[in-house]
């Protein structure tokens, strides 16, 4: 009976104990206290949440939820977003948010362009071109900085090559895959981190702990 009842809780206790049952409900990316939620898997949010990014930057390719989450840790957020309706929500979402700015940037090259001529510390692609982003993202990442790529399982490139990928190793970065299921979605999904060996996000780490 425990078995079958560890079987059966488990699945549930997950999704609520995640926020995943109110994300789904909801159509937004929660936790269990209803606060916003990165779209990213699960095992990167929780690796996000034990570093401490105050006095950081970030970037984002791509605003949502995800650009609440991040003004609530970082020291400034810029975030680019390519849908007009979603960059008027974003916006009446962050209005009383100071640090934050979002840019809306409907054509390919002008959304992976629009923050060039700043350095960020995190750069977060989800959106646009991806590999367009990432060309201009390696111009605006300060030294020691880290670049979060989400849903990196696809958006590659043509099947069987990896441009992305190749265009990384050839900069000299490392990666750390964090597969997953993400808030009220069905299917298990991959967030991507990219850095150097002089990256910050690994000082200073908290001990894991147990969660709920």
């Amino acid at each position: 009976m425990r078995k079958i009842g560890t079987a059966i809780l488990t699945p549930v206790y997950f999704s609520l104990a995640t926020g995943h049952f109110c994300s789904s409900i909801a159509s937004k990316a929660l936790d269990t206290r209803g606060k916003p939620l990165p779209w990213y898997t699960y095992p990167a949010i929780d690796f996000l949440s034990g570093v401490d990014f105050s006095g950081q930057s970030v970037l984002e390719f791509g605003a949502g939820q995800s650009t609440l989450w991040w003004a609530e840790r970082a020291a400034r957020v810029f975030s680019v977003e390519q849908d007009a309706r979603w960059f008027e929500a974003v916006l009446k979402a962050i209005k009383s948010k100071l640090n934050v700015e979002v840019h809306l940037a409907q054509e390919s090259l002008e959304f992976a362009t629009t923050p060039i001529g700043r350095t960020f510390d995190v750069i977060v692609i989800d959106g646009g071109d991806r590999f367009l982003c990432v060309q201009a993202a390696l111009k605006m990442l300060q030294a020691g900085g880290v670049i979060l790529l989400d849903d990196s399982e696809g958006f590659w490139g043509a099947e069987g090559s990896y441009p992305i990928i190749d265009l990384f190793e050839r900069e000299g970065f490392m990666r750390v895959d964090f597969y997953g299921f993400a808030p009220g979605v069905l299917k298990r999904h991959c967030t991507s981190l990219f850095f150097r060996d002089d990256a910050r996000i690994f000082r200073d780490l908290r001990p894991p702990v147990r969660r709920a």
